[in-house]
């Protein structure tokens, strides 16, 4: 039974390692109620999204909740190529069951707009754990439903740390540019977490092996997950647990700092594009995670995950 505090939410992913760790912790958290989950192009191509999106499904036994194909593409430019760090199946080879349902063929954005029409403005929020077309579209097609978003938290940018896939640039917002600056523009409120706070939250080989060891089938599949993440066997910590950190806000926000920055996007084409400025004349009040308390955040991940049995 959903509780009656379980704040109505939708999750637009690229599952991704780090994407299909969010899922799972989200999909054992009662203070969520997962309306559906929205695939979307960018760690791997969206049949592959698509795939894994029903695999984590099936794996935590929610038929009941619906997968529905979104974007293939950004907006304006071509496919990102996926990160080689997900390997080929996107999930660093951790095998999940075959999803018990076909995923929704209706688009996207017609579905995400009826969901948000039928309950009051402001009831339904948006995690969004990967580029962000599918919410540009939806801004652009149907505006006065995207206004009825409550808030999106969205893992994406970098404020003060290096980029990942450029120098000053994050993967999730330089795959469609494009999309993120329709989203700041849109006046949906908007709380980032950039890598300035995901690249704090890393797992240790102790942690992993803690909750493999824990009882829960859930738990024992993010421990493999994260498994994958260490990139040698000397490895005292994991790669950053990015999508994570989105989910891990949401149920403490308390442990992050957030600050409101004025941002805007560049949408140009050289290695800076997707690259968050400050130039005032096309900034955008976003608030933005700066600090986290890592230590805590991972006890949260731990206990939620740890208080499933399956």
């Amino acid at each position: 039974m959903i509780p009656v505090k379980a704040r109505m939410t939708v999750i637009d992913t690229d599952p991704g390692i780090d994407d299909a760790i969010a899922i799972l912790l989200a999909l054992v958290s009662p203070e969520f109620d997962i309306r559906g989950l929205v695939t979307v192009a960018g760690n791997i191509g969206i049949g592959t999204t698509t795939r894994n999106a029903g695999g984590i499904l099936a794996l935590a036994e929610r038929s009941d909740i619906p997968v529905i194909v979104g974007a293939s593409s950004p907006l304006s430019r071509s496919t990102p190529e996926p990160l080689e760090l997900h390997g080929a199946d996107g999930i660093g080879g951790v095998a999940l069951p075959a999803p018990m349902r076909q995923p929704v063929r209706t688009p996207a954005t017609e579905w995400l707009s009826d969901l948000l029409l039928a309950h009051p403005p402001g009831t339904v929020e948006v995690f969004a754990l990967g580029p962000l077309t599918n919410l540009a579209r939806l801004v652009i097609e149907r505006p006065d439903a995207a206004m009825r978003i409550g808030r999106i938290v969205a893992m994406g940018g970098t404020i003060h740390e290096p980029g990942n896939v450029g120098p000053r640039t994050e993967f999730n917002i330089a795959a469609d540019p494009e999309s993120a600056d329709v989203v700041l523009r849109s006046g949906i409120s908007l709380i980032l977490i950039p890598l300035d706070v995901t690249r704090r939250v890393r797992a240790t080989r102790f942690f992993v092996d803690a909750l493999a060891a824990s009882g829960s089938p859930i738990a024992g599949t993010v421990a493999n997950l994260i498994a994958t993440y260490f990139t040698s066997a000397t490895d005292r910590e994991s790669r950053p647990l990015h999508d994570p950190s989105v989910i891990l806000f949401a149920l403490r926000p308390d442990l992050f700092e957030l600050k409101t920055l004025r941002l805007g996007v560049d949408t140009g084409t050289d290695e800076d594009a997707g690259f968050l400025t400050t130039d005032r004349s096309e900034a955008h009040l976003v608030q933005v995670a700066m600090s986290v308390d890592a230590p805590a955040v991972l006890h949260v991940l731990k206990q939620h995950l740890s208080a499933e049995r399956g």
